[in-house]
């Protein structure tokens, strides 16, 4: 578990912090304007316009790569980060899903990882998961042939958005993209200091 998450981690920061919105309108940016996060760079002409744009491309992905995707592939990576946090620290602090197999007796969140694949638990994730990631790349393809669909979006709000302001749906986007952004640095700063410390939470 921790093996995989920390390279879900690893690969979704790369492209973390380069964010897209599908449709918004691209402000005019001058090729000399500089990176608001990192000023000594030039910020990346297309994701200007993108809900939570701070300029921080610095391998300039979106230079090459659909910044629609970028989005998809950072709310992603962050949304599972945001669960993946809560689920590591929960662990650590006793909760556990009755009942527990015997072989996953005992585990820490650092050591669940060998023990699922021994008890066979991670393989049928795994399945899972893959067939999610296939369901994910057929609307992500759609979305990139102009369908219309928004970065990210599966119409998974519980009508907590409708009738509401643009305003306030574009602020809803920044709220979350911030805290993606913040949960893919926690998840691995929390996996860190778990394996090094080997003690519970949290983690001292």
């Amino acid at each position: 578990m921790m093996k995989l998450a920390a390279l879900a981690t690893l690969a979704g920061s790369a492209a973390a912090f380069a964010p897209s919105n599908q449709g918004a309108t691209r402000a005019a940016t001058s090729l000399n304007a500089k990176s608001q996060s990192l000023p000594f760079l030039e910020s990346p002409p297309n994701c200007e316009g993108y809900v939570g744009n701070v300029g921080f491309d610095p391998f300039r992905f979106s230079d090459f790569a659909p910044v629609d995707f970028l989005r998809e592939a950072e709310l992603k990576h962050g949304r599972i980060c945001m669960m993946a946090w809560l689920g590591y620290v929960s662990v650590d602090c006793g909760l556990r899903v009755l009942p527990v197999p015997e072989a996953l007796e005992g585990v820490t969140a650092a050591t669940a990882h060998d023990a699922s694949v021994e008890q066979g638990g991670l393989s049928q994730m795994f399945l899972w998961f893959s067939l999610l990631e296939v369901l994910d790349g057929i609307a992500i393809q759609q979305m990139l042939e102009g369908s219309g669909r928004q970065p990210g979006d599966f119409g998974f709000d519980g009508g907590l958005l409708k009738g509401k302001s643009d305003e306030y749906i574009e602020d809803m986007k920044l709220k979350e993209i911030t805290h993606c952004r913040l949960a893919m640095l926690a998840f691995s700063g929390v996996v860190t200091q778990s394996v090094l410390t080997q003690g519970p939470f949290p983690y001292v």
